[in-house]
């Protein structure tokens, strides 16, 4: 029989799949002071490993299983086997480690295999380092791990018996079975999240599978369909499964003491110091991995997440055990009887000092935040200045600010710029509840001067009692409503239900059209893709590609290939300011002079309006009656003084006879 042809395979980061059970009758006998400090190492070394400060890079996230197989599985992620080999020990110095036995293991590393035609190029070298390829190759090689509160993992082989063996058939035979199981698996594109990592040579199986979702279903309709496809019918065999939730490391009192995760405002703290931490704390344990659609507070500071993900490279909470050089130095350990929330096992203090100064107001009102609009009396302020530019930490503050948010009395928190200077601005209801927010906000880059204040007299002032000061502060919400109300749709909480992306291209309209369609079609086999259209404007200089999404995962996939068209000079929200909504108008085509008329009226009040920088009006391509236009803004609030004017009412008013569809708006940046 001649030689079979393997196909090529690049390899990325180092897998370790850790799999533990709990003593639990050894953890009820041990003493609280042996537990307390059990806990806070726990959280001390799986908070140092998430902040990947053992390593330059990889990730690590931890997990509950259910089921007898084990109690919790941690998974490490690195770039090498000698890092691997590291946590595993250090993980076992720990005297959280104590009560634990190991039940299960695997060691992989992620793959990616070269039985496409595509695939094959790559290998070759025939693709850009930069193209859509071999970026989506090296995701692959170097993935995020998504904040899916669910988790499944199993390692697999081929079959290899007489009449079915996997490593008898030729490469195209196996090209085949490799595309139609891929085929299926992009159905669930959005639904499910997949990391496959090669173990030929490394442990009992060929391959570990991990996938992530945050409906088990998904997971259980996807495997039951790839269970008739023939590359699993005929040549797979499968190891034990293991299925876990998603938990953060402050979490792991909560975990060990049988309370649910992640936990509720009603869940009991076990110590003393974990009552405190809740009184005072606007992170509380409740807000893990396992529900929150963005990064929690303690990632956020630990560094930002890539592409939204889990992707954590900062330094550990300040005052935990994972302070310092070492993950867990002595000073976790020596301090059983001192009453700290580390020693308790509860979340660690991260506060941090700043001065208290009585012109917070002042200060907001000359970074454009008044109050009404950006707060209401009696909230309180951090202004934070920064030495870094305002575009090398805008993306750290917006993890933070999507952490925040999880929290009732979170205001907003922003990067703002006045006279060169950069600020971070971060309003909150309470001042305790700022108080602790200060300790991420100072691991922001450059951050120098650190001032909080009280923002106005609060509730009980006369002018909030008869409602003048309640009337005019509009939240958000309020906006949308405002907008639905006049037929205008304006999506979710932050403006939108979909993922808006949005690229300009310098390439000629034809060229342009013929690649989009081409990627377009390749979108459309995914649920999660809306719609993706070129716009063009009337002096045909440049054209937007706008892309809209389902979820937020695959809109950050899509981009990758987005950027990789003809001609691309730039991408909807980069640089400062505020790319406000994208705004997309279907007109009847009887209309479509007057409203072309319209928006040249509507542009030249724009021009006055103090924040706008521009705004462009574009055409469908393929029908000239669907309309785009992007507007520019220095802020957020200035683009919503717009949205509250009578003009834009007046505007709205006038459209309802002319639009054949509802507007859609949706944030672009």
């Amino acid at each position: 029989m001649d030689q079979r042809k393997p196909p090529a395979t690049e390899e990325g980061w180092y897998a370790l799949h850790d799999c533990r059970s709990i003593d639990w009758d050894a953890w009820r006998e041990a003493p609280q002071r042996v537990r307390d400090r059990a806990l806070s190492e726990g959280i001390g070394f799986l908070d140092a490993y998430e902040a990947v400060e053992d390593a330059e890079e990889g990730q690590t996230a931890v997990y509950t299983v259910m089921g007898h197989k084990a109690d919790i599985m941690i998974l490490h992620l690195r770039p090498t086997m000698g890092d691997l080999d590291a946590a595993e020990r250090h993980f076992e110095q720990t005297e959280f480690a104590a009560f634990t036995e190991r039940e299960f293991s695997y060691v992989s590393v992620t793959e990616a295999s070269g039985y496409t035609e595509k695939s094959r190029e790559y290998f070759e070298g025939e693709v850009d380092d930069d193209s859509g390829l071999a970026q989506y190759i090296q995701a692959r090689l170097h993935p995020d791990v998504p904040d899916d509160e669910f988790v499944c993992f199993y390692p697999m082989s081929k079959r290899r018996q007489p009449d079915q063996n996997w490593y008898d058939t030729s490469f195209e035979e196996r090209a085949a079975h490799i595309k139609r199981h891929g085929d299926i698996g992009r159905t669930y594109g959005g639904d499910v999240n997949q990391m496959i990592a090669g173990s030929i040579g490394f442990d009992d199986w060929e391959w570990g599978i991990t996938l992530w979702s945050d409906d088990m279903r998904h997971i259980k309709e996807l495997l039951t369909e790839m269970r008739f496809d023939p590359s699993t019918s005929q040549f797979a065999e499968f190891g034990p499964f293991y299925v876990g939730r998603r938990f953060d490391p402050s979490e792991l009192p909560a975990v060990l003491a049988g309370q649910r995760v992640p936990t509720d405002d009603e869940s009991v703290p076990e110590t003393p110091a974990d009552v405190a931490e809740h009184e005072h704390a606007p992170t509380d344990a409740g807000a893990s991995h396992s529900h929150a659609e963005e990064p929690t507070a303690s990632d956020a500071q630990a560094g930002a997440h890539a592409g939204g993900d889990t992707d954590s490279h900062g330094g550990a909470h300040p005052g935990s055990a994972s302070e310092g050089d070492h993950p867990h130095s002595e000073e976790s350990s020596d301090g059983d009887d001192s009453g700290s929330s580390s020693s308790s096992g509860g979340r660690p203090d991260v506060s941090a000092d700043f001065e208290e100064v009585d012109d917070a107001a002042q200060r907001l009102g000359r970074l454009g935040l008044h109050e009404g609009e950006a707060y209401d009396a009696g909230d309180y302020a951090l202004v934070f200045h920064s030495s870094a530019d305002a575009e090398d930490i805008v993306d750290d503050v917006s993890d933070l600010e999507s952490s925040f948010d999880h929290y009732d009395r979170h205001v907003q928190t922003a990067v703002r710029a006045d006279s060169g200077q950069t600020y971070v601005v971060s309003i909150w209801t309470a001042k305790d509840a700022a108080e602790t927010a200060a300790g991420f906000l100072s691991d922001i880059d450059g951050v120098e001067e650190q001032l909080g204040g009280p923002l106005g007299e609060g509730a009980e002032s006369s002018e909030t009692e008869d409602g003048s000061e309640a009337q005019t502060a509009e939240s958000s919400q309020s906006i949308r409503e405002t907008l639905e109300s006049a037929g205008v749709y304006a999506g979710q909480p932050h403006g939108e239900d979909v993922y808006a992306l949005v690229v300009y291209s310098e390439a000629d309209a034809e060229t342009l059209d013929e690649e989009v369609a081409d990627l377009r079609s390749a979108f459309d086999r995914y649920d999660t893709h809306v719609q993706t259209t070129v716009y063009g404007d009337t002096d045909g200089d440049v054209s937007a590609v706008a892309s809209l999404w389902d979820t937020e995962d695959a809109a950050q996939t899509a981009s990758d290939y987005l950027t990789d068209l003809p001609g691309v000079v730039g991408r909807h929200g980069e640089g400062d300011g505020f790319g406000t909504m994208g705004m997309f108008y279907t007109v009847k085509p009887e209309y479509h002079e007057d409203f072309v008329e319209k928006f040249d009226t509507v542009g030249g009040l724009l021009k006055e309006m103090e924040g706008h920088r521009e705004t462009s009006l574009l055409f469908n391509h393929d029908d000239e009656n669907d309309m785009f236009i992007a507007s520019q803004w220095d802020s957020q609030e200035d683009a919503m003084a717009f949205f509250r004017s009578d003009d834009f009412s007046e505007t709205v008013d006038w459209g309802r006879d002319v639009l054949a569809d509802r507007p859609r708006h949706v944030f672009l940046a």
